[in-house]
């Protein structure tokens, strides 16, 4: 038997499976016998606690987990989630249900707002939980710690769990729930954790069961034979030698260089990215600074960030995206308005043009932190649809002084315009994350619809080839920053439709760079046509292993 979903990275596991424990029981509605006064006291010294301790998980976890821990303890610590706990309080109900009632209310607020809201409703879960254990001297919920190498199944996973596992004993994660940007997804790429997302079945696996977490193809073999647990375990040792190939530039078989850069969100990633070979940074988010903030980080702050990071990469290309954010991401000095769909709404470049002193601000702070390194500064806009946007940022960004202002395409509009954005722009960097979800019409944090978001899929492939043959034409960079990067057979793919730099998680690097050193430009060529021929992703998928095979 096999369950499918949404594999992250390119790892192969064997081992025992281990489900994760159910959540606690909804706490009863009944009347307390203590005063609301008195179950107040206990529900801010229990949300308190909870907001302590998910911020020294993060200090001990460091990194992109840091980020993510630390945004959960705001939540914790949200006054206006206090106060509805207080005013249900009011009722004579206990704390443990006034909590749990406030961040189901919550929960039911971001889910309605839809995408990157939506996908932190699962965030609200496990801090309610937590909350509620320590209400009641429970034991926090958690991971479980058998004294035996195991693949972890859950309905999702919560980034305080996700964090801190031990990756001595976690073989692998399989998730039914969760897209490929779930904060599950995000750090088991982080820490190369061989995972699926998104498999459905998964939750009727039974602890002890073996099964094969094939993330490369997306699939969990339940019940595997011999002869697929030795062609895992061959996977497996093939991986582990490519892992250990030297560090070098990207570069085909026939010589054609094809730099290989680095996916960061913070200063913080830079040493894992250059020791693992990183030749720059093809996306630089910039969000870190700005949410979870009241006000937007003055000029010198920003600067300071900046030049921390570009300071580890004298001489090299550092690709920053200037505030992606909007409704979706809502910033109360940017955008706090309500939208229906917040995919389709004010966010990216058109969030900023609105708000025009804060991107003249972090183009300023850019500037600064670029004559103040030896790093090389390109700059770009997201959420960017129109030649008149992108004449528009590349105006501002120029007279602000950075000489390298792009665009990212990451709507079908600007992918089909391709070559008068490129008559505007210095380069382009194709976002295939939201590329995908916009193509094919599929919410990219949903997991109904997480079949769907397949950068394989040829429609997506064909615009990626109408910016590609724009890049040729124009003689502009085309580099590709989403996640479809950090898949190496398809990384072979895009560079056959016309990309001249792959940005890509850390960990993906080492397979990207192998893969490639194993055809010529020619041959990458004809994979792309063979991928374009196809009817669907998979078949997209299976035509190219096909092809390369013979």
């Amino acid at each position: 038997m096999e369950l499918h979903g949404i594999g992250v990275g390119q790892g192969v596991a064997i081992g025992p499976v281990i489900l994760m424990p159910e959540p606690l029981p909804e706490p009863v509605g009944a009347q307390s016998a203590l005063s609301p006064a008195e179950e107040g006291e206990r529900a801010a010294a229990s949300l308190a606690a909870v907001a302590d301790e998910l911020r020294a998980r993060g200090e001990r976890a460091g990194g992109t987990a840091q980020e993510v821990l630390d945004a959960q303890a705001l939540m914790a610590a949200d006054p206006a989630l206090s106060d509805d706990v207080t005013a249900r309080l009011q009722t004579g109900i206990t704390a443990e249900r006034a909590v749990f009632e406030a961040f189901a209310a919550f929960r039911e607020l971001l889910v309605g707002m839809g995408g990157y809201m939506a996908e932190r409703a699962t965030d609200l879960d496990d801090i309610s939980q937590r909350v509620i254990a320590d209400l009641g001297g429970l034991p926090a919920p958690g991971v479980p710690a058998p004294d035996h190498p195991f693949v972890l199944v859950a309905r999702d996973l919560a980034p305080a769990d996700t964090a801190l596992l031990d990756l001595e004993k976690v073989l692998a994660l399989v998730t039914s729930d969760g897209g490929p940007t779930s904060h599950t997804a995000i750090l088991a790429r982080d820490k190369a954790i061989v995972a699926i997302v998104g498999a459905s079945g998964a939750l009727a696996l039974h602890d002890g069961q073996e099964v094969i977490v094939d993330a490369a193809a997306g699939r969990v073999v339940v019940d595997p034979s011999a002869d697929e647990k030795d062609a895992a375990r061959s996977a497996i040792a093939d991986r582990a030698g490519r892992a250990e190939a030297p560090v070098g530039p990207g570069r085909l078989a026939d010589g054609t260089g094809l730099p290989l850069l680095a996916n960061l969100g913070s200063a913080e990633g830079a040493a894992v990215a250059i020791e693992r070979g990183a030749e720059g940074v093809g996306l630089f988010r910039t969000e870190f600074l700005f949410l979870d903030a009241a006000m937007a980080p003055t000029i010198v702050e920003q600067q300071e960030q900046y030049t921390a990071l570009l300071a580890q990469f004298p001489g090299q290309k550092v690709v920053v995206r200037v505030l992606d954010a909007g409704a979706d991401k809502p910033l109360p000095f940017l955008n706090d308005g309500e939208e229906e769909n917040p995919a389709l709404g004010l966010r990216g470049l058109r969030a900023l043009r609105a708000k025009e002193d804060i991107l003249r601000e972090q183009l300023t702070a850019l500037a600064n932190a670029d004559a103040a390194t030896d790093a090389e500064v390109w700059v770009m806009a997201p959420m960017v649809s129109t030649v008149e946007e992108t004449r528009y940022f590349v105006e501002l960004a120029h007279e602000l002084g950075l000489a390298m202002a792009g665009v990212m395409v990451e709507v079908p509009a600007s992918a089909l315009l391709a070559d008068r954005i490129l008559a505007v722009a210095d380069f382009v960097s194709i976002g295939t994350n939201d590329l995908t979800q916009y193509t094919l019409a599929a919410d990219r944090m949903l997991g109904s619809v997480a079949g769907f978001q397949d950068p394989w899929h040829p429609a997506v492939l064909k615009l990626v080839g109408e910016v590609g043959a724009a890049g040729v034409a124009t003689g502009k960079p085309v580099g590709i920053c989403g996640e479809a990067a950090a898949d190496p057979a398809l990384a072979v793919v895009l560079v056959g439709l016309g990309a001249t730099s792959l940005s890509m998680s850390s960990a993906a690097l080492g397979d990207v760079r192998t893969e490639l050193a194993g055809v010529t430009l020619a041959q990458a060529k004809e994979l792309a046509a063979v991928a374009l021929a196809a009817d669907g992703a998979p078949e997209a998928r299976a035509a190219v292993a096909a092809a390369a095979r013979g």
